[in-house]
Formats: structure tokens, C-alpha cells, sequence
């Protein structure tokens, strides 16, 4: 089992916190993990990524090269365009879709989804509408984390371990109310899951529908043509 993730994001929105929890959830499964260390302005505003590497054998390097990576998380649109170099050819974009507009010429959002789109496994969410939903507007990092927790190969009370104990010095409300941000994003990702297979078994009967009624037009031809 091998899972490397790029995080992304900017100076702010929690990456380090995000990259903590998923530590802390590795060393409690038994894992080896290794992280690069943070590049970028750490400072509001700056772009800020992480390399993470997470696996059930020894990892010699903490870098994730180019087209390597099976995810890349990231707390803000554009950043997670940034590294899309890095992603390998059946990895996962996870992003936010509220942008942090900290440069005059950032591109029109419209534009920015659509080439995330263009990978085609790609999950989109609002983060910080749903971390405000849950009533802690500055969890959006934590929801975002309950997105991507599908796809870490760790199990999920695990992650949710981790997260409690990441806050817990902050008190029992920060960490809850952080828990309650995991589980939101979880839930989101799993209700997207379930449409796009439902879509996709749709689409599967329908195609059978087409053939079957196709095979049974073309029979019905030949028995018109059949002489008497």
C-alpha cells in the first residue's frame, strides 16, 4: 500500500494542521510516513504545498516526483491547478472551490473548475460553506480532510483519532467541533460517490436497454424479409 498526496493551499487555511492529523493517523495504524517539508510563504496569503508519503513499507525519499502523485488536496482552486504536474494518470483532484484572491489577475473561477474538471476523478466542494454549516467557519481545512479520507487506504476512526487529539489542547469544543467538520466533508464526498455510480448504473441500463431493443428490431426486420 502506497498513498503519496500533495497539499495545497495558501498561508492560513490549515495545511499544516491537515498534514498533523494525517501523521498522527499513520504512526496510530502503523504506517511509515514521510513529509516534505512545507515550501512556500507560510504567512497569509502565501501558497503554501506539502509532499506526503504514506506506506506499508520503508519510503526512501520525503519528495513526490512528477506524474507520481494519487492525490492532490488542496484548501484552494488554483493551487491545486499548480500542481497538477505531479499528479500520476489515475489520480485524484480534491478541492475546495472558494478562492482566496490575494492577486490582482487571478483567473475567472469558471475557468479555473474547468480544467480541474478536465481530470476526469475530481471532487469539488464547497468547503468553507459547509464548514460554516457546521458552525465553525475556520474548519474548512478539517472538511476537506473528511473529503479526501475515502482515499488515504487508513481507516476513518483513525483520521477521526487523530483529529481529537491534534485539537484536543485547544479544548473539548475546538475539538469536537473540528470532528464534526471531518465527518460533514466524509458525508459530502460519500453522497458524490453514490450519484456518480448511480449515474453510472443508470447509464449501464439504459446502453443494455438500447441493445436489447436493437437486437430485437434487427430480428424483427429479418422476419419481415423472411419469404413465405
Amino acid at each position: 500500500m502506497k498513498t503519496d498526496i500533495i497539499l495545497a493551499g495558501v498561508g492560513g487555511q490549515g495545511i499544516l494542521s491537515i498534514a498533523a492529523a494525517i501523521g498522527l493517523a499513520a504512526v496510530e495504524s502503523g504506517l511509515f510516513i514521510k513529509q516534505a517539508e512545507v515550501h512556500g510563504m507560510s504567512q497569509r496569503g502565501g501558497d503554501v504545498q506539502s509532499n506526503l508519503r504514506i506506506s506499508d513499507k520503508e519510503i526512501c525519499s520525503d519528495l513526490i516526483p512528477l506524474r507520481s502523485a494519487d492525490i492532490i488536496l488542496s484548501i484552494e482552486p488554483m493551487e491545486a491547478l499548480r500542481y497538477l504536474p505531479y499528479l500520476n494518470k489515475h489520480g485524484r483532484i480534491i478541492t475546495n472551490c472558494t478562492p482566496f484572491i490575494n492577486i490582482p489577475d487571478y483567473p475567472d473561477m469558471e475557468t479555473v473548475i474547468a480544467e480541474i474538471k478536465k481530470n476526469p476523478d475530481n471532487i469539488i466542494i464547497d468547503a468553507d460553506a459547509v464548514a460554516k454549516s457546521t458552525g465553525s467557519p475556520r474548519s474548512s481545512n478539517m472538511v476537506m480532510l473528511g473529503a479526501a479520507s475515502h482515499f488515504i487506504n487508513m481507516e476513518f476512526q483513525t483520521v477521526e483519532n487523530a483529529v481529537r487529539k491534534l485539537f484536543s489542547s485547544k479544548g473539548s469544543d475546538i475539538a469536537d467541533v473540528n470532528v464534526k467538520a471531518l465527518h460533514a466533508g466524509r458525508t459530502l464526498t460519500m453522497d458524490k460517490l453514490n450519484l456518480i455510480i448511480s449515474t453510472s448504473l443508470r447509464g449501464v441500463s439504459i446502453a443494455n436497454d438500447e441493445a436489447i431493443q436493437s437486437k430485437s428490431d434487427i430480428a424483427n426486420r429479418k422476419a419481415v424479409k423472411q419469404p413465405k
